[in-house]
């Protein structure tokens, strides 16, 4: 995200952890990901610890839990005008720069 430090000075930040994401805001990630699943971070510790792998999640479940634990939610998100990104993958930081240039 370094790389895109100069980039994203004039975007809107929350601290999910302390500002927690309401059932809307995850809502409307999913109309623009396509999916719930699409938000889910399956490398949260608590994805293991809650045995998470051994279940089939619907996409309810995935939507619960996202809003009940910011820590399910892959990050980061940035949502531009209607795009939204999601991760810090190289295809991800490099299409988003794009976006913004």
């Amino acid at each position: 995200m370094d790389e895109l430090g100069h980039l994203i000075a004039g975007f809107e930040k929350q601290d999910i952890k302390t500002e927690h994401m309401t059932l809307d805001q995850v809502d409307q990630m999913k109309a623009l990901s396509g999916t719930y699943e699409s938000l889910f971070s399956r490398k949260a510790m608590k994805f293991r610890s809650m045995g998470l792998g051994d279940k089939n999640l619907s996409e309810d479940d995935y939507r619960q839990l996202i809003h009940e634990e910011y820590t399910f939610l892959k990050r980061p998100v940035f949502i531009v005008n209607d795009q939204i990104f999601i991760g810090n993958s190289k295809k991800v930081i490099e299409t988003l720069a794009q976006s913004l240039s």
